[in-house]
């Protein structure tokens, strides 16, 4: 084998395995974007139990995981602590109200920044 044989044949794998990383790193994204749109919907199911034991929202989620002083009708813990926080370990953002809704339940998706495209974008509870 000559040189440039060696060269091209070193060349071709270095693009295969380019491309079968990408591939995989792709895919543990996406498989955790889809983990945080489950994840909001269970959340937002966990508020909405709150809200029929207690007769209001709460006003912070951690009211989810520990009974809030002088709240009524209280049957919790509604969730774990873990359960607060989306895939890439930072906290689910919580508003009541909402500003078209009771509340709003956002995940700011793989880049913690509010909007983004893709993966980056922002993963929205719609009532």
């Amino acid at each position: 084998m000559s040189l440039l044989e060696i060269i091209i044949v070193i060349v071709l794998i270095g693009a295969v395995l380019t491309l079968v990383a990408s591939r995989v790193l792709g895919g543990a994204d996406r498989g955790k974007a889809n983990i945080a749109k489950a994840q909001v919907q269970t959340v937002a199911s966990k508020v909405d139990t709150y809200r029929l034991d207690t007769n209001r929202l709460p006003s912070k989620l951690d009211e989810l995981v520990t009974q809030p002083a002088g709240v009524n009708g209280w049957m919790g813990p509604y969730a774990k602590a873990s359960d607060l926080n989306d895939p890439w370990g930072r906290p689910l953002e919580y508003r009541a109200p909402g500003e078209n809704q009771d509340y709003e339940l956002v995940s700011l998706g793989k880049d913690g920044k509010a909007g983004g495209t893709s993966f980056d974008a922002d993963i929205r509870y719609e009532q």
